[in-house]
């Protein structure tokens, strides 16, 4: 979910200028850019413009900006080596940590607003509707990633241990996108864009785990005999 380190095996020296300029930047532009969403759905709850039913806008609204963010955490590998731009891992545990927050508000939304922390409820909701327990059984999958997220951590467990553990982003997001997808009961286009995402950034990473174990990703056909026409 968080990994850390540089990109394509070796370790970059980085820059002092560069350094600076995006933790005391970069970095607070992009928080306080994670953090807009979440300040427009307040300023929208303020103001009344969350429609007829709020509580299930704000719900929604929540868990749709934790999908986003963790699709966006997903696509930094990608970006940074397609684009040899290997700063931007920098802000890859920023936005997995985000997806983790709006997951936890979507939650936290969906018990208190929804449910009034009636716990009978939630549990009947989790065993009776399927979209439910899939989007539970989510973001139990995303717990021990964010609780890992920290450099203390990785040491703690160690390099290859932690990056096993965190591979569980992959079947997290997967459920996700089913979540979304089972809960939505008409328009599917939305989350069929954010499952068609997913698939291609998981496509991605199988490309590039089996070009570095020489794996040819295009066969090429018999090679014609010496002489033959």
């Amino acid at each position: 979910m968080v990994l850390t380190g540089g990109v394509g095996g070796g370790v970059r020296r980085r820059h002092p200028v560069s350094d600076r300029w995006v933790r005391w930047i970069a970095k607070p532009i992009v928080f306080l850019g994670c953090l807009a969403p979440l300040a427009w759905l307040g300023w929208l709850a303020f103001s009344g413009g969350l429609g007829a039913n709020p509580i299930e806008a704000a719900v929604r609204s929540l868990g749709d900006w934790g999908l986003r963010f963790l699709l966006l955490s997903l696509a930094i590998t990608p970006a940074a080596r397609s684009l040899n731009l290997p700063v931007l891992m920098r802000f890859r545990r920023m936005l997995g940590l985000f997806a983790f927050f709006y997951v936890c508000l979507h939650l936290l939304a969906y018990v208190g607003l929804d449910q009034f922390f009636d716990w009978t409820a939630v549990w009947d909701d989790i065993v009776k509707r399927t979209y439910i327990t899939v989007g539970m059984a989510a973001f139990l999958l995303l717990l021990p990633l964010a609780a890992t997220s920290t450099k203390g951590m990785i040491k703690r467990l160690g390099s290859n241990r932690w990056k096993r553990l965190h591979a569980l982003v992959y079947p997290a997001a997967i459920l996700a996108c089913l979540h979304y997808i089972m809960m939505v009961k008409a328009d599917l286009r939305a989350p069929l864009v954010y499952a068609g995402i997913l698939m291609l950034l998981l496509g991605w990473r199988i490309g590039a785990a089996l070009r570095r174990r020489g794996v040819p990703l295009l066969r090429r056909g018999p090679r014609p005999l010496r002489g033959s026409a």
